[in-house]
């Protein structure tokens, strides 16, 4: 199905936004042959990636999971509703649940992931992406930015085991995220005019040019962060 975070090209509209998407839709694609059996989408919105999903996982169901008072549906509807507490499903219901750019709007991510880790069987998996480098959204429901190592102390404090975290875009990708940021969200008028013609070829030139840091250290830069932990078998 064709929509703006799976059929990526740059454009003046999407400066903003286009680094951010590439590397969430780079993130899933990488990951998806790893996906099998029942997959819930947590924080799901339009479900963009669903077919991208089932087209390159053993995934046998797809199930859409959305608060009730979330505003990204556009044209497809979640397939349920929750109230943002407790998930509307049985115990040990899912193999794969994945929460795409979800975690830094959860106020209480201790909570959050105690109902992801009741959903999954033992042994599933959850998937994930956060923003490290992107401007206030969803206000006022835009809570943290998550380093690698709140992540993995997060998890950790949860019970889950096998914690893999990867960067997502390196420093030009950060650069490139930040000039398009501030053209398309900070200027306005002729300017934002002027500098999206002149933006774009440099925005294009920088991510091309871009590497992600196999490691995080002191000075490392990202856009943001994804990776798997798994619900232990007992």
């Amino acid at each position: 199905m064709s929509n703006s975070f799976t059929n990526l090209r740059l454009s003046k509209n999407n400066l903003e936004s286009y680094i951010v998407r590439s590397e969430i839709f780079k993130a899933v694609a990488n990951t998806a042959s790893f996906f099998s059996g029942t997959l819930l989408d947590s924080g799901c919105g339009s479900m963009p990636y669903k077919e991208l999903i089932l087209s390159n996982s053993a995934v046998t169901s797809y199930t859409g999971l959305d608060i009730d008072s979330s505003l990204n549906y556009e044209d497809i509807q979640p397939d349920y509703l929750w109230d943002g507490k407790i998930m509307p499903f049985i115990d040990a219901s899912f193999d794969v649940v994945i929460s795409t750019e979800v975690l830094e709007h959860v106020s209480d991510p201790d909570a959050y992931l105690a109902e992801v880790k009741r959903v999954l069987k033992p042994g599933g998996m959850f998937f994930f992406t956060v923003p490290f480098l992107m401007s206030l959204h969803e206000v006022p429901h835009d809570y943290y930015r998550y380093t690698p190592f709140a992540l993995e102390m997060i998890f950790k404090r949860n019970g889950f085991a096998d914690i893999k975290i990867k960067a997502m875009g390196g420093y030009h990708a950060a650069m490139a995220q930040m000039l398009g940021l501030w053209v398309n969200m900070y200027l306005w008028g002729k300017k934002k005019k002027i500098m999206r013609v002149i933006a774009k070829p440099i925005i294009a030139y920088l991510y091309k040019n871009d590497k992600a840091p196999a490691n995080f250290k002191k000075s490392t830069m990202i856009v943001g962060l994804s990776g798997t932990v798994v619900k232990p078998i007992l």
